[in-house]
């Protein structure tokens, strides 16, 4: 009694938290069930806060809850942080260390000018990821076209708020971006979207912009990274080949070899992960896996977190790789930015990640993973910038 003891709990959502316990005896009247009640409350405090940021909505009181959900945090102790628990809420929310955020810029300044190139990401709060994936493509932009000003929107405000409740990092969100566009008297607006497809993103952008088109001069919507979707699995294009041929030469360098064929035959399979999307772009996936058949990549694999289209679902995916008689796997995202899908849904150690899924099924010698974002490929900066230069006149 009296010695401390490690003690590993587990929260509602199945995470588990090392916690350190000390056991005292008790006298009558005394106890720690008040300190634990208080400790239980603070921790309840700050878990409500962050859930009532964890809004794809903002309003007047977005602001003033960021401030207070990370003045709350700041104030829990330890032990009483490892106690965050909500519908959203989790000690991970401002407690895990993604980098360090002021090394990227939010591109959120007036004196615009009259041209302006707006980029609109998904967004990540993984701050390395946001500044080299979105950052690196926001940067070779801006390098390609010194006369328009680059600014930058995402269109998830869950990630907007936490971003800005953690790191005190203020990004707008499309119509903040539209807003400071026409407050500052630009007439001519491109809009570059970083995302890979023409998906429900896509879409949902092309609807807000289409309720600012008649305050400007110009406004001109640039493809996104894949380019056209086409009608069927078997529609590839320059944009897909072009995105095929860099990511595989990114990995195939990164894993070590000298070629694509070299890891062949070492027994080295490459899968891709992709978000998925119910979305009827989500032939692009196919489409993909099409492109790196067509270049004879045989030992490459497209695979997809929502498993849609249905043969981009994990066990397909392993299915598919185990019967190539592959016997090492490397996991990849193939997305712009490397951040919780390929932090905790690739490379997590929980059961249902790729990483574990592989693992469990156990034909596989190795499984191991590469967390990079596509953003920071130069050859996939270089495509959006000969797409943004395609609607500059």
């Amino acid at each position: 009694m009296g010695e401390p003891f490690q003690l590993a709990l587990i929260g509602t959502k199945g995470k588990w938290y090392d916690h350190e316990v000390t056991v005292s005896e008790v006298t009558e009247g005394e106890g720690d069930a008040e300190g634990s009640s208080e400790d239980m409350a603070a921790a309840k405090e700050v878990a409500d806060l962050i859930d009532s940021i964890y809004v794809q909505t903002r309003d007047e009181n977005t602001d003033e809850l960021c401030a207070k959900a990370k003045e709350a945090w700041d104030a829990l102790t330890d032990e009483q942080k490892e106690l965050v628990e909500g519908e959203e809420a989790d000690p991970d929310y401002f407690g895990r260390d993604t980098g360090d955020a002021s090394k990227d810029d939010p591109l959120n300044s007036d004196d615009i000018g009259e041209n302006e190139l707006l980029v609109v990401s998904f967004g990540t709060s993984f701050n390395d990821s946001r500044a080299e994936d979105i950052g690196g493509i926001e940067k070779a932009l801006q390098k390609a076209y010194p006369d328009w000003s680059v600014r930058r929107a995402f269109t998830a405000q869950i990630i907007i708020n936490h971003v800005q409740a953690r790191d005190d990092e203020k990004i707008d969100n499309v119509e903040q971006a539209l807003e400071r566009a026409v407050e500052n008297g630009v007439k001519n607006l491109v809009v570059q979207p970083t995302h890979l497809m023409h998906g429900a993103e896509y879409d949902e952008l092309n609807d807000v912009l289409d309720g600012y088109k008649d305050k400007f001069e110009s406004v001109a919507v640039a493809e996104p990274l894949l380019g056209e979707v086409g009608s069927d699995a078997t529609i590839i294009n320059e944009d897909k080949k072009a995105v095929a041929e860099a990511i595989t030469a990114e990995a195939v360098k990164e894993a070590g070899y000298d070629s694509l064929d070299a890891a062949k035959e070492d027994g080295v399979a490459f899968v891709f992960m992709g978000h998925g999307t119910s979305h009827t772009a989500n032939v692009s996936y196919s489409q993909m896996q099409t492109q790196m058949n067509e270049l004879s990549y045989e030992n490459v694999f497209i695979g997809t977190v929502e498993g849609l289209p249905a043969e981009t679902e994990l066990s397909a995916v392993i299915d598919s790789v185990k019967s190539a008689g592959y016997k090492k796997v490397i996991l990849r995202p193939l997305m712009v930015v490397a951040g919780d899908h390929a932090n905790n849904d690739m490379a997590g150690d929980d059961d249902d990640t790729w990483k574990s899924g592989f693992l469990a099924d156990g034909s596989f010698d190795s499984v191991d993973c590469q967390i990079s974002g596509l953003g920071r490929i130069e050859a996939v900066q270089e495509l959006y910038v000969k797409h943004t230069g395609e609607v500059i006149k």
